[in-house]
């Protein structure tokens, strides 16, 4: 996939790909092995701080959620390109994005925030960035984060 046809997207939405953030425990921000590509658990962070912190039902709404999401997706992209040699040429679709969501008991919206983050891909990468997907809820994420987001793509082997 050409690089501009990721980053021509970005421009014209406004967004801007930051450097994947650092590991901040004991792993990889993505792991690229023959012709998969698989990206750690994002939390939506900026300047090492986690964006929007709590959970959804409680503490963040919906829209805080998204918002984190979209972030959370946004570094999964930029650790993929990272580890990719700083290029998305070799990438060929997305094809798993997994959203967990910090929530309280009784909140069932889990697909509107994971959302946020299925929608930009896809409107970046087109149809190379429609993907399989699981948004699970759980009792809390690392650093307080609202939303954890993995991400697996194919990509051409080098």
């Amino acid at each position: 996939m050409n690089d501009q046809r990721i980053l021509e997207p970005l421009r014209k939405l406004g967004i801007g790909l930051s450097p994947p953030p650092a590991a901040v425990a004991a792993y990889l921000p993505c792991v690229v092995h023959g012709s998969l590509a698989f990206v750690a658990g994002q939390i939506a962070m900026s300047d090492g701080v986690v964006l929007h912190p709590g959970s959804l039902g409680n503490q963040v709404s919906i829209d805080e959620g998204v918002d984190a999401a979209r972030r959370a997706a946004l570094q999964a992209l930029s650790a993929l390109r990272d580890a990719l040699g700083g290029s998305f040429e070799r990438v060929e679709r997305i094809l798993q994005v997994t959203v967990f969501v910090a929530s309280a008991p009784g909140f069932v919206d889990h697909p509107k925030v994971a959302n946020g983050a299925s929608e930009l891909v896809a409107e970046i990468l087109g149809d190379a960035g429609r993907h399989a997907r699981g948004a699970v809820g759980v009792s809390s994420l690392p650093l307080g984060a609202p939303v954890e987001l993995l991400m697996t793509a194919a990509v051409e082997a080098a």
